[in-house]
C-alpha cells in the first residue's frame, strides 16, 4: 500500500510541474506587431490659397422691351433656346406703321415737286431782276418761298426715316446672342414703348465671378497683382468636386471706403463647363509664387491638446511622436510648414489604432497625387481662349 501511495504521489507532482513549465513557456510569447500602413514623406510645390464667395453673372444681360408700342402679334422663338444676335424673336403688328410709311412717301413727292417749282420760280426771278423787269422784293418773297419748300421737304424725309425705324422696330430682334428665357408677354397683348418687358437675354459664353477681397488681406498677399498679368483662379462648384480654372481680367481702381475691400472678377469659359448665370461658387485664388512643403494626408495628423503631430517610424519599426506646423489643405492632403523633411517615414492612418513607442511591421505605401493640385498653372487651353475671348 505505501508503495502504491508513493507511486500516485510521484506522477501527481510530475504533472504539477509539467502544466507550470507551459504556463511559463506561454507568457514568455509574444504577440507579433501589428501591421500598418507607412509611406515615405514627399515633397511638393504648393501655394497658398484664399478662398471667395460668390454668385456667378453674366458678362451681358438683356430686359428686352419694344422700341415701339402695338399688338404683340407673334413669337418666333422656343422658350429657353439659344438665340444669336439679329435674330427675330417678336412680331408686332407692323400694318399701323406701313400705312404711315406710305403716307410719308406720297407726301415727300408731293413736297419734291412744290421744291422743284419754287426753285425754278426763284432763278426765273433772279434773271428778270437783273433785266430790271421784276422788283428785288417781288424776287425774295420767291427766294423765301424757295427755302420753305426745302425745309418741308427736309422735315417730311425726316419723318419718313422716322416711320421706316418704327416699321423696322415693329419686329423685335435679339441684341445679343445668348440663352433666351421665357416671353412675359404672349400674342395678342397690347405692348408699350420703352415700358413693356418682352423677356430677358443673358450671354452664355463666359461668366463672371465677382468677389471682394479685404483691404489687409489684398495689401499683404496681393499688392503687386494686376489684371494685365492673367492671375490664375479656381472655381468649385456646389457638390462638384473638380475645380474650373479661371483667370482675374478686372481689379477695380480704388477701395470701397464704406466696406474696406477691393472689387475683383475672375472670367470662366461657361460653355466648356456648363456654368449658369447665378449660381452660388467658390472662388480660390493663389497668394504666393509656389514653395517646397513637405505632404502628408490629412488623416495621418493627429491632436494633442493644442499641438499637431503625426507618428514617424524609426529603423527599428518604433513609431515615434513628431511635432508637426500645418500648412494649407489641398484636398486630402495637408502641406507641413516644419516638422518633417524628405525621407521621413510615417504611419499613413494615424493615431486612430496606434501609439508612440509601439513597434509595428509596415506595410508600404504610396502617395497617389493623380486628382490633387497643389499649384494652379496656366494649362488649361479653354482659359487661355476665354480671357483672349473677353478682351
Amino acid at each position: 500500500m505505501n508503495k502504491l501511495s508513493y507511486t500516485l504521489s510521484a506522477v501527481a507532482l510530475a504533472l504539477v510541474l509539467s502544466g507550470c513549465g507551459q504556463s511559463n513557456a506561454q507568457q514568455g510569447q509574444q504577440p507579433p506587431p501589428l501591421t500598418i500602413d507607412v509611406a515615405n514623406v514627399q515633397l511638393e510645390e504648393v501655394q497658398s490659397w484664399h478662398t471667395f464667395t460668390t454668385r456667378l453673372e453674366a458678362p451681358e444681360r438683356v430686359v428686352l422691351k419694344p422700341r415701339v408700342s402695338g399688338q404683340l402679334k407673334s413669337m418666333a422663338f422656343k422658350e429657353g433656346e439659344r438665340v444669336e444676335k439679329g435674330q427675330l424673336l417678336f412680331s408686332i403688328d407692323p400694318r399701323p406703321f406701313s400705312t404711315q410709311v406710305e403716307s410719308l412717301k406720297a407726301q415727300l413727292v408731293s413736297a419734291e415737286a412744290a421744291l422743284s417749282q419754287a426753285q425754278g420760280e426763284a432763278e426765273r426771278a433772279q434773271r428778270l431782276v437783273a433785266k430790271n423787269a421784276m422788283s428785288t422784293e417781288q424776287a425774295d418773297q420767291r427766294d423765301a418761298t424757295l427755302r420753305r419748300a426745302i425745309a418741308n421737304k427736309n422735315a417730311i424725309a425726316a419723318q419718313l426715316e422716322k416711320a421706316q425705324l418704327d416699321l423696322e422696330f415693329s419686329q423685335v430682334t435679339a441684341p445679343i446672342s445668348g440663352v433666351i428665357s421665357r416671353a412675359d408677354v404672349t400674342q395678342g397683348n397690347y405692348v408699350s414703348a420703352g415700358d413693356t418687358a418682352l423677356t430677358t437675354i443673358v450671354s452664355d459664353d463666359l461668366v463672371y465671378a465677382y468677389f471682394d477681397v479685404d483691404e489687409r488681406t489684398w495689401s499683404k498677399q496681393f499688392a503687386g497683382m494686376n489684371a494685365d498679368t492673367g492671375v490664375m483662379v479656381q472655381l468649385q462648384r456646389i457638390n462638384s468636386q473638380q475645380p474650373i480654372a479661371g483667370k482675374v481680367d478686372f481689379i477695380d481702381n480704388e477701395i470701397n471706403p464704406t466696406t474696406g475691400t477691393l472689387r475683383v472678377r475672375a472670367v470662366f469659359d461657361a460653355q466648356a463647363h456648363n456654368l449658369k448665370p447665378g449660381a452660388f461658387a467658390r472662388i480660390s485664388m493663389a497668394a504666393q509664387t509656389p514653395k517646397t512643403l513637405a505632404i502628408v494626408p490629412e488623416r495621418a495628423i493627429g491632436t494633442d491638446l493644442k499641438n499637431r503631430f503625426v507618428l514617424t517610424v524609426d529603423e527599428n519599426n518604433t513609431l515615434q511622436y513628431r511635432l508637426v506646423e500645418l500648412g494649407e489643405r489641398y484636398g486630402a492632403y495637408r502641406a507641413i510648414k516644419s516638422g518633417l523633411v524628405r525621407g521621413d517615414r510615417i504611419a499613413v492612418n494615424g493615431p486612430a489604432r496606434v501609439g508612440p513607442g509601439m513597434p509595428i511591421t509596415p506595410n508600404k505605401v504610396a502617395f497617389n497625387f493623380e486628382n490633387t493640385q497643389f499649384v494652379l498653372k496656366s494649362t488649361n487651353t479653354s482659359s487661355d481662349l476665354l480671357v483672349s475671348a473677353a478682351k
